[in-house]
């Protein structure tokens, strides 16, 4: 019985750290770049002044980067004077742990300093300045380990700086300097080493995060730019497949990938498109149109169903198979960023900080509760909205406008 004891209690155990891990939020959009959630047992109603506030750190640094969670420590990217830094927070207090330096200070007219979320791994962080600097440094403490430059790669800097997140693909790290030594660029996750660059896909950096899939018997990293979607092999950053995308200005979004049906879309006009990948990596159209414009705030797969913001029609429910609207509303909430977590959508009105929180559902918008965030900062460039995505973990929502790094309990007791 003895015996019997220690294993349920070894079981117990185990099934705690692995259900603790399940609910870290590691690099952009989480570890699928889903952006859902694992989260559970959240409330489905707020008080009329919104959740409780647990903690408002007042120095997280200029910028529009975001943030990951693991192991009860946030990872952001901040920038202080002219430096663009790492940093660490304590996620139960709000309280620094530690900063490293990125790189030199991204100067933009929308707003100065870093635009991408942190990677976490293994105990170590992969972050990228605004600049291209690829930075990996030590979980525990910020020590820094390597770094690669993304125009030492032939990248150019774009218009509004490197904002994708780093994506962990087993022992590389894969980035996108963009240019005439190739898209994207892989390295050892360990030691910073150039393992590949893809050959042939010569596309200048945009804006969006790769996702890494496996399909037709190859891990395949998809990435977006302004001329393409294309799938290369994990292995050696071959393009196995390609099929246009004329973006305008910028594209953003990060793919979303099921069932061998890859969607992208992009804002200024653009639109969206969705292919199929068939076996030998052939590409077929499912279809394409502007009933999903989505700038920048995102869009999620949920139950055979994408969820986001258009430019044109508002906030948008469609078929992800056949690119069907199933409705719009765009007199509820403007333009903004979208999260998901346990059946509900976070909703963050980008010019007004309101946050809504509405139903999952394919039928109609079903608000449950809104708030507004307060404090906002006085130091946003007048151009400069709230553009940092919300995020759930440990049932808590994270919110960010500049300095300003918000904590509320959405999960109550």
């Amino acid at each position: 019985m003895k015996h019997h004891s220690r294993l349920l209690l070894l079981l117990a155990a185990v099934s705690a750290t692995v259900s603790a891990g399940a609910n870290d939020w590691p690099t952009f959009r989480g570890a699928d770049r889903t952006d859902i959630s694992p989260e559970t047992g959240l409330l489905k109603q707020w008080p009329t002044d919104g959740p409780k506030r647990l903690w408002l750190n007042e120095d997280a640094g200029l910028g529009y980067a975001g943030y990951a969670i693991v192991d009860g420590v946030l990872y952001t990217l901040g920038a202080r004077d002219a430096v663009e830094y790492v940093i660490a927070i304590d996620a139960a207090t709000g309280k620094e742990k530690w900063s490293a330096e990125a790189g030199a200070l991204l100067t933009n007219g929308w707003g100065d300093g870093p635009r991408s979320t942190p990677t976490v791994d293994a105990g170590k962080v992969y972050a990228l300045s605004g600049k291209g600097n690829l930075v990996c440094v030590n979980a525990a403490d910020g020590k820094e380990l390597w770094r690669a430059s993304m125009t030492a790669l032939g990248g150019k800097v774009p218009g509004w700086g490197y904002c994708e997140s780093p994506l962990v693909v087993g022992n590389l790290v894969v980035a996108t300097p963009g240019g005439a030594q190739g898209t994207l660029a892989a390295f050892d996750k360990n030691s910073g080493a150039k393992v590949w660059q893809t050959e042939g896909w010569t596309d200048g950096a945009q804006y969006a995060s790769a996702i890494a899939v496996d399909h037709n018997g190859a891990k395949q990293i998809i990435q977006l730019t302004m001329q393409s979607i294309a799938g290369v092999d994990a292995k050696d950053g071959k393009v196995l497949w390609r099929t246009d995308f004329p973006g305008k200005t910028a594209v953003i979004p990060t793919p979303i990938f099921h069932e061998g049906q890859v969607f992208v879309a992009a804002g200024y006009g653009v639109g969206c498109k969705s292919v199929k990948i068939g076996p030998g990596n052939t590409v077929e159209e499912a279809y394409a149109s502007t009933d999903m414009v989505n700038h920048h705030g995102g869009v999620i797969l949920h139950q055979g169903h994408l969820y986001g913001y258009s430019d044109k029609g508002g906030w948008t429910c469609m078929d992800f198979k056949t690119g069907a609207v199933k409705w719009q509303e765009k007199g509820a909430l403007k333009k903004g960023a979208i999260h998901f977590a346990d059946g509900m959508f976070y909703l963050l009105e980008e010019k007004t900080g309101v946050v809504a929180l509405i139903e999952a559902s394919p039928e109609a918008w079903k608000e449950k509760a809104r708030f507004t965030l307060s404090p906002q900062t006085t130091q946003r460039n007048p151009k400069g909205m709230i553009w940092t995505h919300p995020v759930v973990s440990g049932g808590k929502l994270f919110l960010r406008d500049q300095e300003l790094l918000f904590c509320f309990d959405v999960k109550g007791k």
